[in-house]
């Protein structure tokens, strides 16, 4: 499971590092290999090949003549890209989704269960702010039984 926050820096071709903490989470099945796409809020979504592919099992379960997930299946998957990590243990992420998430050059790197989600610091910032109840609220919303 993927947890933590850290501020990198994007290089001039796109590339980001996965910190090593996350790294240390990442399944040997997932043969150092990412797979990125559009996620929610304005983030890019990074999941190592293994849980790619139990996240697109799910996707293949989905009835594709139902206009509205169809259309989901389309929309995730036409902005999906794999890399495998360098010899620096960094990802190139495409231009799109660098644009998509209004990447320039400091992301934040969230870890998120199962994924690992990166943001422009500012969005991030304005999507918590964005949110009017507290952290106690949401959590006795979410977590209650």
């Amino acid at each position: 499971m993927f947890r933590g926050q850290f501020t990198y820096s994007v290089d001039a071709k796109g590339r980001i590092s996965i910190p090593a903490k996350l790294r240390k989470q990442v399944s040997p099945d997932a043969n150092d290999t990412f797979v990125m796409t559009r996620g929610n809020g304005k983030c890019i979504d990074v999941y190592p090949l293994d849980q790619w592919l139990v996240f697109e099992r799910k996707l293949e379960e989905l009835n594709p003549f139902d206009p509205q997930k169809a259309k989901f299946i389309r929309m995730i998957l036409q902005h999906a890209a794999e890399d495998t990590l360098d010899s620096q243990s960094r990802i190139l992420i495409p231009q799109t989704l660098l644009e998509y998430a209004h990447i320039k050059k400091e992301v934040i790197i969230l870890g998120a269960l199962k994924k690992i989600e990166v943001w422009n610091p500012k969005d991030f910032d304005e999507y918590l702010k964005a949110t009017p109840e507290t952290y106690e609220q949401i959590a006795a919303q979410v977590m209650a039984p």
